[in-house]
Protein backbone atom coordinates (compact mmCIF):
# COMPACT_ATOMS: atom_id res chain seq x y z
CA UNK A 1 0.00 0.00 0.00
CA UNK A 2 1.43 3.39 -0.98
CA UNK A 3 0.10 6.94 -0.89
CA UNK A 4 0.38 9.83 -3.30
CA UNK A 5 -1.43 13.16 -2.84
CA UNK A 6 -3.95 11.59 -0.42
CA UNK A 7 -4.65 8.70 -2.80
CA UNK A 8 -3.83 5.25 -1.42
CA UNK A 9 -2.82 2.46 -3.79
CA UNK A 10 -4.80 -0.61 -2.79
CA UNK A 11 -4.03 -3.22 -5.46
CA UNK A 12 -3.53 -3.78 -9.17
CA UNK A 13 -6.53 -3.52 -11.45
CA UNK A 14 -5.91 -7.14 -12.43
CA UNK A 15 -6.39 -8.21 -8.79
CA UNK A 16 -10.10 -7.38 -9.07
CA UNK A 17 -12.49 -9.92 -10.53
CA UNK A 18 -15.09 -8.62 -12.98
CA UNK A 19 -18.59 -8.34 -11.52
CA UNK A 20 -17.44 -9.44 -8.09
CA UNK A 21 -16.18 -7.94 -4.85
CA UNK A 22 -13.04 -8.07 -2.74
CA UNK A 23 -12.31 -6.67 0.70
CA UNK A 24 -9.37 -4.41 1.56
CA UNK A 25 -8.22 -3.39 5.04
CA UNK A 26 -6.96 0.21 5.11
CA UNK A 27 -6.17 2.01 8.34
CA UNK A 28 -8.33 -0.49 10.23
CA UNK A 29 -11.30 0.09 7.90
CA UNK A 30 -12.76 -2.71 5.82
CA UNK A 31 -13.60 -1.49 2.33
CA UNK A 32 -15.50 -3.45 -0.30
CA UNK A 33 -14.18 -2.97 -3.84
CA UNK A 34 -16.18 -3.91 -6.93
CA UNK A 35 -15.22 -4.00 -10.60
CA UNK A 36 -18.47 -3.72 -12.57
CA UNK A 37 -18.32 -4.47 -16.29
CA UNK A 38 -20.97 -3.33 -18.73
CA UNK A 39 -21.34 -2.66 -22.44
CA UNK A 40 -19.90 0.82 -21.77
CA UNK A 41 -16.70 -0.51 -20.20
CA UNK A 42 -15.94 -1.02 -16.54
CA UNK A 43 -16.21 0.96 -13.32
CA UNK A 44 -14.60 0.49 -9.93
CA UNK A 45 -16.63 1.21 -6.80
CA UNK A 46 -15.51 1.36 -3.16
CA UNK A 47 -17.91 1.33 -0.21
CA UNK A 48 -17.74 0.41 3.45
CA UNK A 49 -17.77 -3.36 3.91
CA UNK A 50 -19.94 -2.94 7.05
CA UNK A 51 -23.58 -3.97 6.59
CA UNK A 52 -25.39 -1.60 8.97
CA UNK A 53 -28.51 -3.79 9.11
CA UNK A 54 -26.84 -7.19 9.37
CA UNK A 55 -24.16 -5.75 11.70
CA UNK A 56 -21.29 -7.57 9.97
CA UNK A 57 -18.46 -6.89 7.52
CA UNK A 58 -19.90 -8.83 4.58
CA UNK A 59 -20.84 -6.49 1.72
CA UNK A 60 -17.94 -7.56 -0.50
CA UNK A 61 -19.72 -10.94 -0.68
CA UNK A 62 -22.96 -9.36 -1.88
CA UNK A 63 -24.64 -9.70 -5.24
CA UNK A 64 -24.18 -7.00 -7.86
CA UNK A 65 -27.23 -5.84 -9.76
CA UNK A 66 -29.18 -2.83 -10.96
CA UNK A 67 -32.49 -1.23 -10.10
CA UNK A 68 -33.84 1.18 -12.74
CA UNK A 69 -30.29 1.69 -14.13
CA UNK A 70 -28.83 2.26 -10.64
CA UNK A 71 -25.91 -0.09 -9.90
CA UNK A 72 -26.40 -1.75 -6.51
CA UNK A 73 -24.79 -4.17 -4.12
CA UNK A 74 -27.27 -6.49 -2.43
CA UNK A 75 -26.38 -7.51 1.10
CA UNK A 76 -25.77 -11.25 1.46
CA UNK A 77 -27.50 -11.22 4.86
CA UNK A 78 -30.93 -9.55 4.65
CA UNK A 79 -30.87 -8.54 0.96
CA UNK A 80 -31.00 -4.74 1.34
CA UNK A 81 -29.91 -2.95 -1.82
CA UNK A 82 -27.31 -0.17 -1.66
CA UNK A 83 -26.50 2.24 -4.49
CA UNK A 84 -22.82 1.88 -5.40
CA UNK A 85 -22.55 5.55 -6.44
CA UNK A 86 -24.09 7.16 -3.34
CA UNK A 87 -24.20 4.39 -0.72
CA UNK A 88 -27.91 5.07 -0.18
CA UNK A 89 -29.97 2.08 0.92
CA UNK A 90 -32.86 1.71 -1.53
CA UNK A 91 -34.91 -0.15 1.08
CA UNK A 92 -34.48 2.29 4.00
CA UNK A 93 -33.89 6.02 3.38
CA UNK A 94 -32.34 6.43 6.84
CA UNK A 95 -29.39 4.15 6.01
CA UNK A 96 -26.38 5.02 3.89
CA UNK A 97 -22.98 3.39 3.36
CA UNK A 98 -19.72 5.30 3.30
CA UNK A 99 -18.58 5.68 -0.33
CA UNK A 100 -14.90 6.17 -1.13
CA UNK A 101 -13.56 8.03 -4.17
CA UNK A 102 -11.72 5.51 -6.36
CA UNK A 103 -9.62 5.74 -9.52
CA UNK A 104 -7.21 3.70 -11.63
CA UNK A 105 -3.78 5.21 -12.25
CA UNK A 106 -1.22 3.22 -14.26
CA UNK A 107 -3.18 -0.01 -13.60
CA UNK A 108 -3.20 0.69 -9.85
CA UNK A 109 -6.51 0.90 -7.98
CA UNK A 110 -6.36 3.92 -5.69
CA UNK A 111 -8.83 5.39 -3.24
CA UNK A 112 -9.16 8.21 -0.76
CA UNK A 113 -10.22 7.55 2.79
CA UNK A 114 -13.08 9.74 4.00
CA UNK A 115 -14.42 10.26 7.50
Amino acid sequence: MSTSNNWITVCNDTDLVANSGVCALLNERQIALFKVKSVNGEQIFAVSNWDPIGKANVLYRGLLGSVENVKVIISPLYKQRYCLDSGQCLDDDAIKLVVYPVRIEQNQVQLQLVD
